[in-house]
């Protein structure tokens, strides 16, 4: 007894000042997971950027720590570098216009039209497709896009076919990996949109479309924009859907990947151009107030 009164004391007066210090003790509880992310992602974030200004030897194929920015000057004077990175954030802005264009009349439907009974069901079938393998949905489609595919078949007898494997196939495969990381923000943004809002509108005479510009899509922009982080970062960086549906298509990440073991210094330099890219875009992104959203 006489032993462990003094330690049930002292947790009773520690307990007692982390209750009156909540500051204290939100930073206590944030302090692991924030070391770990300063560890592990921010920390490997830097070793890829101080990697990418060492060299390779072109014999051994060994790293060189030479420092130097020849890689970096590789990538502003190479036109390959420069048509794959505009290529890339070309396949990202377009995959994320295309789940904006698919995923509003979905949301729309399930978040303001469909019975409150159904609503949950609806968001688990948006959901369903997630569970599923990467792989298995990127081959799945290559079937699909496939010569004589399960597209093929369907357009035959419209005297159309299919697009095949390349530029229109990854975008396409793309689009529907990443579809339901835009149906759910605006889904959550429709359904707090306020009914008195609409009615206000349809009371002072606006017709659909007005009320669509002038009060539905201002109050889901951040909605949009949120879950536009999710499909441009993800387009940006991915590479085995486009190895496997693109063709000859090369993307960035594609350029990375088949560097990592040849010229691991050129590979790093090549990541640090998407990291750019997508702080720039949240940063363009933060002004919409998205990120409160995500």
């Amino acid at each position: 007894m006489t032993d462990t009164a003094p330690a049930a004391g002292s947790v009773r007066r520690l307990a007692g000042a982390l209750y009156r210090r909540p500051r204290l003790q939100l930073s206590l509880l944030l302090s692991a997971p924030l070391a770990w992310l300063v560890l592990a992602y921010l920390g490997s974030l830097t070793v890829l950027f101080l990697s990418a200004f060492w060299t390779t030897d072109s014999f051994t194929s060994n790293v060189v720590k030479i420092w130097n920015a020849d890689n970096f000057t590789a990538l502003f004077t190479t036109d390959v570098y420069r048509q794959v990175a505009l290529r890339s954030v070309g396949v990202a802005l377009a995959v994320t216009a295309l789940c904006v264009l698919i995923a509003f009349p979905i949301a729309f439907y399930t978040a303001r039209i469909a019975s409150p009974r159904r609503r949950p069901l609806l968001v688990v079938a948006i959901l369903t497709p997630l569970w599923a393998s990467y792989l298995v949905k990127a081959y799945a489609w290559r079937l699909i896009l496939a010569q004589g595919g399960l597209l093929d078949w369907v357009l035959g007898p419209l005297g159309i076919k299919g697009p095949g494997y390349g530029l229109t196939a990854t975008i396409l495969v793309l689009t529907y990996l990443w579809l339901p990381y835009m149906i759910l923000p605006i889904h959550a943004g429709l359904e707090q949109l306020p009914v008195s809002l609409l009615d206000a509108s349809a009371d002072l005479g606006a017709r659909t479309g007005r009320t669509f510009r002038s009060v539905v899509l201002p109050m889901i922009l951040p909605s949009v924009a949120a879950g536009s982080v999710f499909t441009f970062s993800l387009s940006l960086g991915d590479y085995i859907a486009v190895q496997i549906v693109g063709g000859k298509t090369q993307l960035i990440g594609n350029i990375i990947y088949s560097n990592i073991t040849l010229d691991l210094p050129l590979a790093a330099a090549l990541g640090t151009v998407p990291v750019v890219i997508i702080v720039l875009y949240l940063l363009a992104v933060r002004r919409t107030g998205a990120l409160s959203s995500l």
